[in-house]
């Protein structure tokens, strides 16, 4: 396979070849279309609005609500084999490969929820495909348990726009904070992945379930910093775009400023927090042809709000994260030193 090939299935029932499909919206009303062909190392989430006239009968009928049908009867290719035949093809794939013997394996899980509803209803379906890279293991790591391996984000340095890597109890994941969704919610589902030298400020409103009182103003705080942290809570911070989990060197601590718990001037208020600043110190080291962008350290500071008690359902949070360049350029070169001639006053004479 080349990058953005079609990723080819066949079906041996039939004996039909065609291609892997990740539905996209289309137009402004964001009806999914199913005819879009999944390109081989093109990861990407795609999200579509799909309208039922008979939402009771197209929920046993309708192909695009039947899990089955993204993954049952068909194969998948390991290398192309013939000419690619468009046929139709539809939630997220985690596709395994080698850069010797393509792809070795194909996984789909899929998140289910219930709906109601029997006339005019409509339902946003969300699709994901992950590309992996298989490694072999080497006898050094015969002890180190491996996990789907991330892309690099530089070698060794950080490429800017590259994903900042991070790692929480030997697991290394994309450094993530809160984006927003349809009305201006937070998104339980979607978080905007944190770029290498790309300064960025989110900001969502995030509901609170339950009623404020006394007895649960922990729950509210520890609530907020989880929606803050998302599900991998960053620990450690790579130094490097190419950073290994099993090499501690690599490695540097988050340094993490929890806000105060104590309420000013207000005895029946919660201090929440609302704001994260995220400041990320890097530089540049190495040769002054080809400089290597390397992280020096990294804060998470929390600004914190009182929170009066039955006063609010939902609490707006902002996160805010900054990059600063620490490099210390050398003095610039002065050219080649030039001889010093020494002569004697009267050599002319």
């Amino acid at each position: 396979f080349q990058a953005g090939d079609p990723i080819l299935i066949y079906f041996e029932a039939s004996s039909v070849l065609s291609t892997l499909r990740q539905p996209v919206k289309m137009g402004a009303s964001g009806l999914c279309v199913d005819g879009n062909p999944a390109g081989f190392l093109d990861s990407k989430s795609t999200s579509c609005t799909r309208v039922f006239a008979n939402l009771s009968k197209s929920c046993v009928t309708d192909p695009a609500l039947d899990a089955a049908s993204y993954y049952r009867d068909f194969a998948v290719l390991k290398v192309p084999v013939g000419d690619t035949v468009e046929q139709s093809m539809k939630v997220i794939y985690e596709v395994e490969f080698s850069g010797i013997h393509g792809i070795q394996s194909v996984s789909v899980q899929f998140k289910v929820s219930n709906i109601s509803g029997n006339s005019g209803s409509s339902l946003q379906q969300h699709f994901t495909l992950h590309f992996w890279v298989s490694v072999p293991i080497l006898p050094w790591l015969l002890t180190t348990t491996l996990s789907h391996t991330l892309p690099r984000s530089g070698n060794p340095g950080y490429i800017t726009g590259a994903p900042l890597l991070i790692a929480n109890n030997g697991s290394v994941q994309q450094m993530s904070i809160l984006q927003s969704e349809g009305g201006g919610s937070c998104s339980q589902f979607h978080r905007h992945t944190v770029q290498f030298g790309r300064n960025v400020r989110t900001g969502c409103k995030i509901s609170l379930s339950q009623t404020l009182e006394d007895n649960n103003c922990s729950y509210v705080q520890q609530k907020l910093y989880k929606a803050f942290q998302g599900m991998n809570a960053a620990g450690d911070l790579a130094i490097t775009g190419n950073a290994h989990a099993a090499q501690a060197e690599g490695w540097t601590t988050i340094v993490v400023q929890n806000c105060s718990v104590q309420a000013v001037n207000c005895t029946s208020c919660c201090m929440v927090p609302v704001t994260l600043e995220i400041e990320i110190l890097w530089t540049l080291v190495g040769l002054l042809s080809n400089p290597q962008a390397q992280i020096l350290g990294a804060q998470y500071f929390y600004q914190c709000h009182p929170l009066k008690f039955l006063s609010t359902s939902t609490v707006p949070l902002t996160t805010v994260v900054t990059f600063t360049d620490m490099t210390e350029w050398p003095e610039p070169p002065r050219g080649q030193p030039q001889m010093y001639w020494k002569l004697p006053f009267d050599i002319f004479f």
